[in-house]
């Protein structure tokens, strides 16, 4: 498990809203032109199905980068269960600005909602168990940091954030490298201290990387017999990765043969964003 830099976090964040703004107004929101640019309003955003709440920060950078002059009241904190009906918000402030910044806001406050929603739903699912349940690198193109934090405020935890932190040797890997075991090795070389994973499709693959001292083994595609067989055989000499073919329905027989962790993509790429509103008031 990986614990995501707060700094990088933060320069993400401000990197997605100014991508957002420049999509959304190109050169002025016209429309928004329409009110006269002296008029200020209040607005609340509201929930309309139950849910987990995820990036009131973004939401907060988007209307202060548009006008500082608007004021943000929250009701709720990322990581809050909400109820439909329920105000999570209350603005106010220069009504253009709040009429040009509510599409873009609101995309990523129901963007990041998903992502907490799901993995609620899912780590409570597992929750009479040990199991940690991970997320992966099937994030939406320019949201990876603000998708895994949204996995960490429902419940779940972040695996490796990209290709730079730790290892994961796949199958082309060992096939380059010979076998599990020179790999690993010159894993160890080529970046010391950082965790090596390797990614195996039987017993024999996981003899082999347990021999090589893999400090975390991704069980590709194992049945549960299987699972439950791989983990008698580990018997703690590296922590072990059920992935592939994880359903919602599976989920709860996995998480109790015992493995450390399941990673599971469906967290942050199959989402379909909370329904929200935002409604305007001068």
């Amino acid at each position: 498990m990986y614990t995501l830099d707060k700094a990088q976090l933060e320069r993400d964040r401000q990197a997605n809203v100014t991508a957002a703004l420049v999509e959304d107004l190109g050169s002025g929101d016209i429309t928004a032109q329409l009110v006269p640019w002296q008029s200020r309003a209040q607005a609340h955003i509201t929930a309309k199905q139950n849910a987990v709440v995820c990036g009131s920060a973004w939401v907060e950078a988007v209307f202060e980068r548009l006008d500082p002059g608007v004021s943000l009241d929250w009701q709720v904190s990322d990581g809050d269960r909400v109820v439909p009906g329920q105000v999570l918000c209350q603005l106010t402030g220069p009504a253009r600005a709040l009429l040009s910044g509510e599409r873009s806001a609101l995309n990523f406050l129901q963007t990041l909602s998903a992502t907490a929603t799901r993995s609620r739903r899912y780590a409570d699912m597992v929750k009479h168990t040990a199991v940690k349940l991970l997320d992966t690198r099937k994030t939406l193109p320019g949201l990876r940091l603000a998708q895994k934090y949204a996995v960490t405020c429902g419940g779940c935890h972040n695996h490796r954030i990209g290709l730079y932190d730790a290892f994961l040797i796949k199958e082309n890997h060992i096939a380059a490298c010979g076998s599990i075991v020179p790999a690993v090795d010159a894993a160890r070389r080529i970046a010391p201290g950082k965790p090596v994973e390797v990614e195996v499709e039987n017993f024999g693959e996981l003899q082999q990387a347990l021999k090589a001292r893999a400090d975390m083994i991704l069980l590709d595609n194992f049945g549960i017999d299987a699972l439950y067989t791989a983990v008698r055989i580990a018997d703690g000499r590296a922590r072990l990765e059920a992935s592939g073919g994880v359903t919602h329905a599976g989920l709860p027989r996995i998480a109790e043969t015992g493995v450390d962790y399941i990673s599971i993509g469906t967290l942050t790429k199959d989402l379909e964003a909370v329904d929200l509103s935002m409604r305007l008031s001068l």
